[in-house]
């Protein structure tokens, strides 16, 4: 009977070893395409607004900045203009900046990259 069983738990745990080593990749769990990044055509109402829109407003609005964004308002361009460098170092995890998106990982390489080449180019309000 116990020659019949150690087959059997060998195998299992060793699928289980094997199957538990799964390692979550960014660039497998969300592709991005080749060519899809556009860093070109950068707007504030059509790359930037919508960007914070998905991962920043829900705590840096103008109505839930004071409870859960440090007071940190990022609704309008005015507000993001005056805080670009502190929204850069959040989104890179960089400095002295507390990283965003809280508890989450980083943005992904284009975001940062177009919330970048928007600073670069004088904070359009297009």
């Amino acid at each position: 009977m116990k020659t019949k069983i150690f087959p059997f738990v060998t195998i299992v745990t060793i699928s289980l070893a094997v199957l538990s080593c799964y390692y979550d990749n960014e660039e497998a769990l969300y592709p991005t395409l080749a060519g899809t990044c556009d860093t070109l055509n950068i707007s504030f109402s059509k790359t930037i607004a919508p960007m914070l829109a998905n991962n920043c407003l829900s705590c840096h609005s103008n109505t839930t900045a004071a409870v859960a964004g440090g007071n940190v308002k990022l609704q309008d361009y005015a507000d993001v203009k005056l805080k670009a460098a502190a929204v850069a170092g959040s989104i890179k995890h960089t400095g002295p900046y507390s990283p965003m998106p809280k508890n989450g990982g980083m943005l992904s390489a284009c975001l940062i990259t177009q919330f970048d080449k928007w600073v670069a180019g004088g904070y359009l309000q297009n």
